[in-house]
């Protein structure tokens, strides 16, 4: 369960290179893991379930390999909506097509919803179980059990305890899982973080601040559209849309006075300029559309994978 040191995983000079999907049910820090592993924050994190939507690809090199951790949305178990079945079909896809498999559930349990996720690793595929938040395990002497209950499971490849805010324990993860990546050149440039485009980290961005800055008040169907991006020079020029179902839910976001409104927007900026590494000049307003995250051709119209 410890792993390797990462400098005796290969011989020098041999490159890896494989994409290892990050999988698991809503909030037991998959997002949180992504970012640790490789160094920066690039996917937003929030104690709203379902805050991850996309597909989304966090690319770290050191030494000969290279890895590409694939963060997935927590599978939907209990939503039927158009959104839910987008986000369900990223994840089932994100699996047929990886190296490996990073199966996160909290440190000490493994539920009905855990199992279920479990069910959609395909056979054979190499996995390894991240016990993730082992901070939060008061009793270790209840852990060791569980964990050798799991060792019984001949699915799994390893079971590698630790909370995924820790880089001491990133870095460990990292030792495990570079043997299994294949032999290869990389598929990206080594000095790249993501695939994904400033304009998709922006609306992120955005839609982390909205979360964690609405709390339970606001429903996890709001949505974030980005409607101009322009580069001036070193300048971000960034207009923003926030979508909610219910005119309700569009004061609650603006707050009285516009002050959360205001808030959520400087955040969110302070934010892009730290990551893009430039200055960012954001517009934001919010719009209500009623009802799009059951609407098949709005979640697409929104970016969501079909």
């Amino acid at each position: 369960m410890n792993g390797t040191p990462a400098e005796d995983l290969h011989p020098p000079g041999v490159k890896r290179f494989g994409t290892i999907a990050i999988v698991g049910r809503p909030n037991v820090g998959k997002s949180t893991l992504l970012n640790s592993l490789v160094g920066q924050k690039i996917s937003i994190t929030s104690d709203k379930a379902q805050t991850t939507r996309h597909r989304l690809l966090g690319l770290l090199t050191e030494g000969p390999v290279q890895f590409a951790f694939v963060d997935t949305p927590g599978f939907q178990l209990r939503h039927t909506r158009a959104l839910n079945r987008a986000m369900n079909r990223t994840v089932t896809a994100a699996l047929a097509e990886v190296d490996l498999v990073l199966w996160v559930v909290e440190a000490g349990q493994l539920n009905a919803d855990d199992a279920r996720v479990g069910a959609l690793i395909p056979p054979g595929k190499p996995t390894i179980l991240v016990a993730n938040k082992l901070d939060r395990v008061h009793s270790r002497e209840r852990l060791l059990p569980w964990l050798q209950g799991l060792g019984a499971n001949k699915a799994l490849t390893e079971i590698v305890p630790l909370s995924a805010r820790k880089p001491a324990d990133a870095k460990r993860l990292l030792g495990i899982i570079a043997p299994y990546l294949p032999e290869g050149d990389w598929g990206y440039d080594a000095e790249a973080l993501t695939d994904r485009s400033e304009r998709f980290l922006a609306a992120e961005i955005l839609r982390e601040k909205l979360f964690r800055l609405t709390g339970d008040e606001l429903p996890y169907s709001s949505a974030v559209l980005i409607e101009r991006f322009e580069e001036e020079g070193t300048l971000r020029r960034i207009a923003a849309a926030i979508v909610v179902e219910r005119d309700g839910h569009k004061a609650m976001v603006i707050g009285a006075g516009g002050e959360r409104l205001k808030r959520i927007s400087t955040e969110a900026r302070l934010e892009m300029q730290r990551l893009f590494d430039a200055p960012v000049f954001l517009e934001v307003w919010v719009k209500t559309r009623s009802g799009w995250a059951d609407d098949q051709r709005a979640v697409r119209a929104f970016g969501y994978e079909d």
